[in-house]
């Protein structure tokens, strides 16, 4: 059996991006030896701020590096680095997950804007419709949240959306 990366569970700890348990999974270890490991060596999962804030800083400048080699992480500079990459990547995942389900979500609307509406189908078309209003509320709620737009403040679109699917499912 190989030996542990004590730096690189070192870094992964201190980053504070993944649980205990993640980073034990990962590398291979109990969860019990790296909170055994961690108190010896007096490690701080102290870093968890500083890499949402570098995170945030390649969101907004959208540019996300993606680095061939990575050496031992030693800095917390470099762990920041590391771990910001690592989340930025997966906003950015969520991000383009999203645009595939606005893409559905439009094709729906359009399908349902040309569909006819006849007394056989007007229940079944009803709660379509209702759907599709539903799932694009959620795709611009998620949507809003991935891009950091209102900061967690409710708009006024969303609003208006909300309040016409409230209309649509009494009526």
């Amino acid at each position: 059996m190989a030996k542990p990366d004590w730096e690189a569970i070192e870094s992964a700890y201190r980053a504070g991006s993944l649980s205990i348990r993640a980073i034990a999974e990962k590398h291979g270890v109990s969860d019990t030896a790296i909170r055994k490991k961690a108190s010896q060596q007096n490690w701080q999962r102290d870093l968890t701020n500083k890499v949402k804030t570098a995170t945030q800083d390649k969101l907004v400048r959208a540019e996300v590096r993606a680095s061939g080699s990575q050496s031992k992480v030693r800095t917390d500079d470099e762990i920041i680095e590391e771990a910001s990459d690592e989340a930025a990547a997966v906003v950015i995942a969520h991000r383009e997950g999203l645009a595939a389900w606005r893409g559905i979500t439009n094709k729906l609307r359009t399908f349902l804007e040309d569909a006819e509406i006849t007394e056989d189908n007007h229940a079944a078309m009803s709660r379509s419709i209702t759907a599709g209003v539903d799932a694009q509320i959620k795709v611009i709620k998620a949507e809003r949240e991935a891009y950091n737009i209102d900061s967690g403040e409710k708009s006024s679109e969303t609003d208006t959306l909300s309040d016409l699917m409230d209309s649509l499912s009494k009526g």
